[in-house]
């Protein structure tokens, strides 16, 4: 990837041998990218973009890089939309890939995008004008939601917010643990549904009438997270297993 970037060539050219003769500048580019890698700086860091859902969204060290089990979920909420101009809300957005993936794939959708990180929304805004996505962002803090005229105006509240324990960081490639954003990733081990909790006892009041939540989860707490939704409140709640087999997606109605 790393070399198609640098020299505008297609891999073919690579899986054929083809001999390259580099310019001292290209070689010196080439140098520095290798020392960026050695020191596990991820791929997309270096690239500086990310493929998610059949998009290129901009990516850097601030914002978490988009995974495919979180294109199941936003498969998933196409999917099931059954509503003209569907509201829906996107809270922790950060780079934007499922507010903005869902504004493109559901053109007649109104998309709202929240996130605590300022370099986040920025990189988030960037991916929606050049994407020419149609989604509002907004600063807000998912463990302290102000909500004043927001009460029961979304039909879709959509979220993959922090969910990995810090227990579990032993198991992460370094890759991860060095570079992604440790806000975005990680929760105490002894409250692992920390984000989940919040957001869901906010939705209650940002969706409306049978609106329908949706969550990427820890796959070690997919039951516990619907036990939740069920003592607050929330009714048909479903655990959806990904592409791998794991429990990756609940989702429930109001």
């Amino acid at each position: 990837m790393i070399w198609c970037d640098l020299l505008g060539k297609d891999a073919l050219d690579i899986y054929l041998g083809k001999d390259t003769n580099l310019s001292t500048t290209e070689h010196q580019q080439l140098e520095n990218i290798l020392q960026r890698m050695t020191q596990h700086e991820p791929v997309q860091y270096v690239r500086g973009v990310a493929n998610f859902c059949g998009y290129t969204f901009a990516v850097a060290p601030g914002v978490l890089i988009p995974r495919h089990e979180t294109e199941e979920l936003v498969e998933l909420i196409v999917k099931e939309n059954t509503l003209q101009s569907p509201r829906i809300l996107d809270i922790g957005t950060g780079s934007g890939c499922i507010a903005i993936s869902l504004s493109l794939l559901l053109s007649d959708a109104r998309v709202t995008a929240w996130d605590i990180s300022e370099q986040a929304l920025c990189i988030a805004s960037k991916n929606n004008k050049t994407l020419n996505g149609n989604v509002f962002f907004e600063k807000q803090d998912a463990l302290g939601i102000l909500l004043t005229e927001t009460i029961g105006k979304y039909d879709i509240v959509v979220s993959n917010p922090p969910y990995i324990t810090n227990s579990e960081k032993k198991e992460m490639e370094r890759n991860v643990l060095d570079w992604e954003p440790h806000l975005a990733l990680f929760v105490p081990d002894e409250d692992p549904l920390l984000f989940y909790r919040q957001i869901a006892l906010h939705a209650r009041k940002l969706l409306c009438e049978g609106g329908r939540l949706y969550f990427e989860i820890n796959r070690a707490y997919g039951v516990e997270t619907v036990e939740m939704l069920y003592e607050m409140g929330y009714r048909a709640g479903r655990i959806i297993k990904d592409i791998s087999g794991n429990d990756r997606i609940v989702t429930a109605l109001t």
